[in-house]
């Protein structure tokens, strides 16, 4: 769909309006904005038009946290590029940005140029790049320096996972002096992996192999000490730090203190950890498995101070660390031991719905929905406004949403590439109807339009919330 289109009287949501107005897209922009029924509103002339009467038309959404075909315990994420882009713009979400894996003796380049390789011509909606760092060297760190300048300016190490992606505080602080150079964001994954492994290692001695105990000796203190660790590391580095899928009310906590303190530092949570809780790994016959994840999810009392987060500011962004592993085959590698389940959750695609059904139920407003889903991740990954928001020059990623549509999310019904629904029988009001991507429909009217191969890569600017 090329040319001109018009989105006429829908309610129009960003983060920082609402408000009655047409929208014109011209060459995959959007061109205008135009209050409905007014004179300069239909004086917008196209040959398509989109009725959003009585719908919200929002920006697409920008998920900056997927795994798509991960590599992680002898399989691999089940979503490829295709299947999970495609997905994603079912849920209304017109932008990843996924992880890129260097391996420990390679270089980032290497890493960086395999993930290209996967993706590139299987996307439905654009794309971006982070960067895992799991062999921090002088080689390393001369590679981080060009990968800012050509537009992947984000950097995750993990605290966790030794042996795999884990780095030491050393190697930390090494990566963190090298970005307060060249601009680049570290994002952390914060859990004390090496304690961590004591108590895997101790649990399963004492016979303690089931799923819910993936989430005991993951204990939130070892989060909340990471996260304290990551924070201060970063101050001497004097760097900003960016904390991936915060879970726990006492990580929230180092945050907000950091924050209140006038540090850059960030936080980012997932809908895993505001809707779902430890009450599901605890599911019998080996269910539980299906939410294994790392972080892991929390007793329900943590759910709470996460929308508390959310609505002060402590947390900025909810991405979903989507991350799929089919029950059969391999969440079940872990039968009698937790610590070989493979981690990770299928979300990508519920995101939005999630997060318009906690406007719904008061935990958020409508434009704070549309900042932690599409704006606040837009800038925090140097993409704003061309990803983000609904304003003249921008990319014309739009959704047109049904505010009342009611749904049950299920297995049977959903897009990812995976045999369950980490939301099964879950009611939920609104739901996606149309998606545009750079003006071309995706979605339209609830029917797949899009194809492999439209997305394409976008290189970003560093964070700017720095600028």
């Amino acid at each position: 769909m090329t040319g001109r289109t018009v989105i006429r009287g829908g309610l129009v949501i960003t983060a920082s309006d609402e408000i009655h107005a047409d929208v014109l897209i011209e060459d995959g922009r959007i061109a205008a904005l135009a209050a409905s029924a007014t004179p300069a509103a239909e004086a917008f002339t196209t040959e398509r038009s989109i009725d959003a009467t009585g719908k919200y038309v929002i920006p697409g959404g920008v998920d900056a946290h997927t795994h798509m075909e991960l590599p992680f315990g002898g399989t691999f994420a089940s979503d490829t590029f295709e299947t999970g882009t495609r997905a994603a713009a079912w849920g209304g979400t017109t932008t990843i940005v996924d992880f890129a894996v260097q391996s420990v003796g390679h270089g980032l380049r290497e890493g960086l140029d395999a993930w290209h390789a996967k993706a590139e011509g299987n996307c439905a909606i654009d794309y971006g790049f982070h960067m895992i760092v799991s062999d921090v060297n002088q080689e390393t760190l001369k590679e981080m320096d060009l990968l800012v300048e050509e537009g992947v300016t984000s950097f995750k190490q993990f605290m966790a996972y030794p042996g795999v992606f884990y780095s030491d505080d050393g190697q930390i602080l090494r990566a963190m002096q090298r970005s307060a150079e060249n601009g680049g964001l570290i994002m952390m994954h914060a859990e004390n992996g090496i304690a961590i492994d004591v108590l895997v290692e101790q649990a399963l001695a004492r016979g303690e192999t089931d799923p819910r105990y993936h989430g005991e000796v993951r204990k939130a203190l070892l989060e909340a000490e990471a996260t304290h660790r990551a924070i201060k590391l970063a101050q001497v580095a004097g760097a900003p730090l960016y904390v991936v899928h915060v879970s726990a009310m006492e990580a929230v906590a180092e945050l907000a203190r950091a924050r209140d303190e006038g540090l850059p530092v960030f936080g980012e949570t997932c809908p895993q950890y505001l809707f779902l809780s430890t009450d599901n790994l605890a599911e019998p016959d080996f269910e539980g498995s299906k939410y294994v994840c790392s972080t892991p999810l929390r007793p329900k009392e943590h759910q709470a101070k996460l929308w508390q987060g959310l609505r002060t500011d402590d947390l900025q962004v909810v991405s979903t660390d989507h991350c799929p592993f089919c029950f059969v085959g391999q969440k079940e590698l872990g039968r009698g031991d937790f610590s070989k389940i493979p981690n990770g959750l299928p979300g990508v695609e519920n995101r939005m719905d999630l997060l318009h059904q906690a406007v719904v139920d008061g935990h958020i407003s409508r434009r704070r929905w549309i900042e932690i889903a599409c704006a606040a991740p837009a800038r925090m990954f140097g993409m704003y406004p061309k990803k983000g928001t609904i304003t003249p020059g921008a990319d014309a990623d739009v959704v047109i949403y049904d505010p009342h549509a009611e749904q049950i999310v299920s297995a049977e019904t959903h897009h990812m590439n995976v045999d369950y629904s980490a939301y099964e029988g879950k009611r939920l009001t609104g739901r996606v109807e149309t998606v545009l991507s750079r003006g071309e429909l995706v979605i339209d009217q609830r029917k797949f339009a899009g194809r492999a191969g439209h997305g394409l890569y976008t290189p970003r600017s560093t964070c700017q919330y720095l600028q």
